[in-house]
């Protein structure tokens, strides 16, 4: 068989053959990389399994440009596998085509996805046709979303119970309480998700003295000193020179990316970029090109051939070219290749817009995200995107940069000008917690919930490794997608994990893949680790899969031993 580029290192060596099911990645690289010639001992296999080794270890083309090991996985869907995977949606749809036969006739009732009957003589809403999916997939795995929540969303939460008689179509709330689930859904990362402690108490201060809205923007009279005390804190902790907070972290991306670009300008977005990245770069007007993820031959190309061609028809050059990444992809948990984007946008004068919902605060030694987290420095990126929805607790997103990048924004921003002020007490929880990451509250406990986040990551990708799972990303993300194929498999894996007080997001397609179904693990530093813990994992049978921590409140196992059982 030919040998494809695809499956050559960009430096000109070639790969190991691979015989293990895994093929070249999207950037280029076979699907588990690791710089380093570093051999790492097979897993252990049970009884009777012969098992290959997983991972293939390549050079580095620009090892050079990173200060420590850089390490991702994304291991190919099984042949079987994913063939079994389309069999299973190919029946799934057959179904539906015959239900949707079935409540034409009246013969099955459909209360819900349909245009009433009072209005067939108006101009339908929706085509019939834009809701099959939903009728006839999502309904079956409804009941995994949407659960009402009935606490502070920590380490632990409390959900309301609901039931339904007409199969997701409706829900029936008992009034019953579910106690002490564990959340391995929530974006918790340094645990300031909390109804106790010094944030908590800041922020129910300044509610007594501010209220709770602001009812107006911040250029009539809803600028508060606060705000202009968050904004300076948020500029010293990035280490820029200025920064600007917005109400929403969807519409920092959504209304900015318009202002900074516009008719005549490009932008090259990763194809694994958030919609709020999508939206913001389709508003804009500008020409968008994509490039396949994490993959830097992709994007030079595209910058070669912008640099050479310029605009279509005319070939001017282009008035401004914007590279768009994310630090942290939500669905994959990978981390972006920063120190080989930054090395193209200075060698072909591209502007660079980082995104770092996931990052800031989850990763590098200070918590200040994948700048700190590659040792880079701030003045590379043009544009530093972050949202205070995660990390921090709070809400909202944040521009930072150079001066002249925020005082332009300040009066071209839609979200800036239009929208309301942030509430002066999710104000107070910024201020707080970013306070608790720097050490500025006296205490060291910002700089241990970072380590932790990093222990308790580093030790659950461990974990599930060894008991078996493939998991896709970075080592050091705290986003852990566990893959689980299968259609049947979403609903099932988020029930039984509920059964055992465990919430856990489930994601299918469209949102992923459709041979890609998984579940998303995110780590916390609210999360422990009871040496005694115990792990019960059932006989699994061919096509299923479990993952079920039982007994004690820890929330990363240690020890584990085989019971018997089913799923």
């Amino acid at each position: 068989m030919t040998e494809s580029s695809a499956t050559k290192p960009a430096n000109g060596e070639v790969c190991p053959q691979v015989k293990n099911g895994l093929k070249p990645e999207r950037n280029g690289w076979v699907k588990s990389v690791h710089p380093y010639h570093e051999r790492q001992p097979k897993h252990q296999s049970h009884p009777g399994e012969q098992e290959e080794e997983k991972e293939v270890h390549a050079a580095s083309r620009h090892g050079r440009l990173y200060n420590r090991p850089f390490v991702e996985c994304f291991e190919e869907t099984p042949m079987l596998v994913a063939v079994l995977t389309y069999m299973g949606y190919g029946i799934l749809t057959i179904f539906g085509y015959l239900r949707d036969f079935l409540r034409h006739w009246q013969i099955e009732r459909c209360p819900i996805a349909r245009e009433r009957e009072e209005q067939k003589d108006f101009v339908p809403l929706y085509q019939d046709f834009e809701n099959f999916y939903t009728r006839n997939l999502y309904m079956r795995i409804r009941d995994n979303w949407n659960r009402p929540i009935c606490s502070v969303p920590g380490a632990k939460m409390e959900l309301m119970q609901r039931l339904s008689h007409d199969y997701n179509w409706t829900f029936e709330y008992t009034g019953r309480i579910v106690q002490d689930v564990i959340n391995l859904g929530s974006y918790n990362y340094l645990g300031f998700a909390e109804n106790t402690g010094p944030c908590a108490d800041s922020a129910a201060e300044v509610t007594m003295k501010y209220g709770v809205g602001v009812a107006s923007t911040r250029q009539e009279t809803g600028n508060l000193d606060r705000h202009e005390e968050m904004e300076k804190l948020v500029a010293n902790f990035l280490g820029v020179e200025s920064a600007m907070a917005f109400g929403m972290g969807f519409a920092t991306n959504s209304m900015n990316i318009p202002a900074l670009a516009g008719k005549g300008c490009l932008i090259l977005s990763d194809e694994l970029n958030h919609t709020s990245l999508v939206l913001g770069a389709r508003l804009s007007g500008s020409t968008i090109r994509v490039f396949k993820h994490n993959n830097m031959q992709s994007l030079e190309k595209l910058l070669r051939e912008a640099i050479a061609h310029g605009q279509p028809r005319t070939h001017r050059p282009w008035k401004k070219i914007l590279i768009l990444v994310e630090g942290i992809y939500s669905m994959e948990g990978s981390i972006v290749r920063l120190p080989e984007v930054i090395a193209l946008k200075k060698r072909y004068k591209a502007y660079l817009y980082l995104d770092e919902a996931h990052s800031i605060g989850a990763l590098g030694p200070r918590g200040r995200g994948v700048v700190d987290y590659f040792g880079l420095d701030t003045c590379d990126v043009d544009v530093m995107m972050g949202t205070f929805t995660k990390s921090f607790g709070a809400a909202g997103g944040y521009i930072a940069g150079k001066r002249e990048l925020i005082e332009y924004l300040r009066s071209h921003s839609h979200s800036a000008v239009y929208a309301t002020s942030m509430s002066p007490p999710v104000v107070e929880q910024i201020i707080t917690s970013m306070k608790c990451i720097m050490g500025e509250d006296g205490t060291t406990k910002g700089s241990e919930r970072i380590q932790q986040l990093a222990e308790n990551t580093v030790y659950f990708r461990k974990r599930l490794r060894e008991m078996g799972f493939i998991i896709y990303g970075n080592n050091d993300s705290p986003v852990v997608p566990m893959m689980l194929y299968m259609p049947a498999k979403i609903g099932a894996f988020g029930r039984e994990m509920f059964k055992r007080n465990i919430g856990v997001v489930v994601v299918g397609f469209p949102a992923t893949p459709i041979i890609e179904s998984r579940a998303r693990f995110c780590i916390s530093a609210a999360h422990t680790k009871d040496i005694t813990a115990v792990i019960s994992i059932y006989e699994i049978k061919p096509g299923c899969v479990a993952f079920l921590p039982l007994h004690h409140d820890s929330l990363l196992v240690s020890n584990f031993h085989w019971q018997s059982g089913e799923v």
